[in-house]
């Protein structure tokens, strides 16, 4: 995987009460290029063109995002001072992918910056992933039925039957699941299989 080491010209919404605390942060953003914006009210959804979101763990509440945390569209990290469970469950439940400890040490930031990256794409890899093998896991049935008709018109056992349709998505560059829909939708007669 490939982080993006150059973060000039992102853009970062720090949700935090404007104060000291979080000086050495909004020092390093600038050296970094990073553009931001403080608030300490809820985003809106149109924030979700912003690259990262920096947040108050420590004081944040659920509603602070329109997206449930397993939906955020951007690596959100953590500023926490207190070490109390509530908080970093908090953190966790709404996305954080990493976590800055406060006060803000300068030296933290583009590290925490890289590693949250990081974390929020092998999440999204993750999900993307899980998504496309549920899609296959419910396909299974019609690959089943589709091999039954194979071996019904062959009259051959279940795994040439399998194989069979297996060499014939291959020779077409597709998947098993979509040419096994071919076939019970009739786009592909049995007498062309083999």
């Amino acid at each position: 995987m490939t982080v993006a080491l150059n973060f000039l010209g992102r853009r970062a919404i720090v949700l935090h009460q404007q104060d000291g605390s979080i000086s050495r942060l909004l020092r390093q953003l600038s050296l970094l290029g990073i553009e931001f914006q403080i608030q300490w009210h809820p985003l809106e959804s149109h924030d979700a063109s912003a690259d990262f979101i920096f947040v108050d763990a420590d004081q944040g509440w659920n509603e602070l995002f329109p997206w449930g945390g397993d939906q955020t569209p951007m690596p959100i990290i953590a500023l926490l001072q207190s070490e109390a469970p509530g908080r970093v469950a908090w953190a966790i439940e709404n996305g954080a992918s990493a976590v800055i400890t406060k006060p803000v040490v300068a030296a933290a930031v583009y590290p925490t910056l890289v590693m949250g990256t990081a974390v929020f794409e092998q999440r999204k890899a993750a999900a993307a992933q899980a998504v496309r093998l549920n899609e296959l896991i419910k396909m299974r049935p019609l690959v089943h039925r589709a091999v039954q008709a194979i071996q019904t018109q062959q009259i051959v056992d279940e795994n040439h039957a399998y194989n069979t349709l297996r060499d014939m998505a291959m020779n077409r560059r597709i998947t098993i699941e979509q040419m096994a829909a071919e076939i019970l939708a009739g786009a592909v007669t049995l007498n062309e299989v083999g």
